[in-house]
Formats: C-alpha cells, structure tokens, sequence
C-alpha cells in the first residue's frame, strides 16, 4: 500500500505511513468492551510468535483515497460470547474513526468491522467465576 502524503508550504511534506493508520486503528479497536482479540493472517501470527512481539497492526486494513486526504479501514475481530455484536460493532467504527482522524487529520470514509469469531470464556476463567459466584453465596444472609 501506498503512503498517504500532505503536501505543505515550503518546509516540505509529512508522509504517513499505512502501517501507523493500522496501528492506530487497531489500538483503538482494542480499547473496545467485548473485543476478545484482532484476527490477522497466518503470516502475521507466525510472525507475532517467532519475534515475541505483539502485531498492533494485526487485522486491519487501510485503504487510501487518491487526491484526496481520506482512507476507509477494514478491522476483523473476535468477540466474546454474549456480547450484542451489532452495537459492539458500531463502537469499534466510531472509535477507530474518531482515533485515526484526531491523530492524522485523514478523513475517515468508512470503517468495516468483520466478525471473524466467537472467544469461550476459557476454562481457568469459568472456574474463577465459579468460586466467585460461591463465595458471594455463602455471604449471602438468607440463601
């Protein structure tokens, strides 16, 4: 993909790299209550594992508008089970907007967020909730 450039004034140009807008995008994805996690390719999993490194940038896609300063963001997802996906799904958008265009001053077009999964509650987590709710239970007068 092609960077994003801003002409300026005779003190030059700022390039914007896609990575950056991918990253930022992912961040802000990532702050979202019921995002389990970004799903990428499996290079980019490869990748992630070998260096020990987390890939900010893992799942999303930019796509910039030519001549214009504007891009639109694709973001694949998984969700934790219960979660109402559709008003999940539209805090991702508003968020990642609101994210990329405060911090690069692009405009956002669109941003598609992909359900790609559903994240379990794992087994140590059910067993956690489990003593928690037996807990609460025995405290409780009356029960």
């Amino acid at each position: 993909m092609a960077d994003m450039e801003y002409e300026l004034t005779d003190r030059g140009s700022v390039h914007i790299a896609d990575e950056v807008v991918q990253i930022i995008a992912g961040v802000a994805t990532s702050e979202v209550e019921g995002v389990a996690g970004m799903s990428g390719s499996f290079a980019g999993g490869l990748t992630e594992s070998l260096t020990g490194r987390k890939n900010l940038s893992k799942g999303v896609k930019v796509q910039f508008v030519e001549n214009e300063r504007a891009c639109t963001i694709d973001v694949s997802v998984s969700l934790r089970f219960g979660v109402n996906i559709p008003d999940t799904g539209y805090q991702i958008q508003e968020r990642v907007k609101a994210a990329v265009e405060g911090m690069t001053g692009l405009k956002v077009v669109a941003v598609h967020v992909h359900v790609v999964g559903v994240a379990f509650q794992s087994d140590g987590d059910a067993k956690t909730a489990d003593a928690d709710q037996i807990l609460s239970t025995e405290r409780s007068p009356g029960l």
